[in-house]
């Protein structure tokens, strides 16, 4: 009997006042999808960089007048270097193929560029790619070598980025989150408030405390839940539309975004919703109702 009287009066309060009730809960939404794609974002990087250094290389770029002599040397250090995991030659015909390649959506740009252009190279691989400096100095002073370029410092570069990227999703999300606390301590407090004289009558006939507070607090969370359902289908629609269609062609640079990790937003959203509102509700009920 009671369950059924705390679950009547939390449809009664949602609907009584249903435009904050909706306000509530699409702040809440926003506030959940962009919490729940900074978690994704936090994650893919991650798995980016595991997967990117697994991949890197050292490329030992030659001089245009490298004798065959040099280039000889220059092989058999690498081969005799106990760092060394890998490695591969490049020609300068094969670079400039992969330059075309790569820049095959600027024809005149490659039309400006020839085989001449390119240095040829080594590309090496290393058991462990922290020992890059150990590896460099090593042969950084053979005759014939131009440049020596760790892609471990470009990929820094571009993950400073992404990490920035997470930095401000998460600034926003907590501004959401702000907005979407005060909108659900401000929704309470006019639902007490329409209530106050049940509530006085409650607290003369000796309800306890638990009892009053019981429908403010699930109306809370109800509306927080709605809010990270929407919240999770707003992120699963963006994957599959955005990701997975307009913009396939990303997955060429980022790694794809795993399914699984997806749907675990969705417990982890509704947690936060339900538990963020329960957690602002019964503290707003504690002052404002002194109960």
């Amino acid at each position: 009997m009671r369950f059924k009287y705390v679950l009547n009066e939390v449809l009664v309060g949602l609907w009584r006042n249903v435009t904050m009730t909706i306000a509530m809960i699409i702040t809440m939404s926003v506030s959940l999808t962009m919490l729940g794609a900074s978690v994704l974002m936090y994650m893919q990087v991650d798995q980016m960089k595991t997967y990117y250094y697994g991949e890197i290389e050292v490329s030992i770029f030659l001089r245009e007048d490298v004798t065959e002599a040099q280039r000889t040397a220059i092989n058999q250090a690498i081969e005799a270097d106990p760092l060394v995991l890998s490695k591969t030659y490049e020609t300068r015909e094969q670079a400039f193929e992969k330059f075309k390649v790569l820049w095959r959506d600027s024809p005149d740009f490659v039309k400006s560029v020839g085989p001449d252009s390119l240095p040829e190279s080594f590309r090496v691989k290393l058991k462990d790619p922290e020992q890059y400096q150990a590896f460099s100095g090593q042969i950084k002073n053979l005759p014939g070598i131009q440049d020596i370029v760790d892609q471990r410092e470009l990929l820094d570069k571009v993950f400073k980025i992404f990490n920035a990227i997470q930095v401000m999703a998460l600034v926003v999300a907590g501004f959401m989150a702000l907005a979407a606390l005060l909108l659900v301590g401000n929704t309470i407090q006019v639902a007490a408030y329409s209530k106050r004289r049940e509530v006085a009558v409650m607290k003369l006939v000796g309800a306890s405390n638990w009892f009053i507070q019981a429908p403010f607090v699930l109306e809370a969370v109800v509306a927080g839940l709605i809010g990270a359902v929407l919240g999770f289908v707003f992120i699963f629609v963006g994957k599959v539309v955005l990701l997975d269609g307009r913009l396939q062609a990303l997955t060429n640079v980022l790694t794809p975004i795993p399914n699984g990790n997806v749907w675990l937003m969705l417990p982890l959203l509704a947690g936060v919703g339900a538990g963020v509102s329960a957690i602002t509700a019964w503290i707003t009920l504690r002052f404002y109702l002194k109960v």
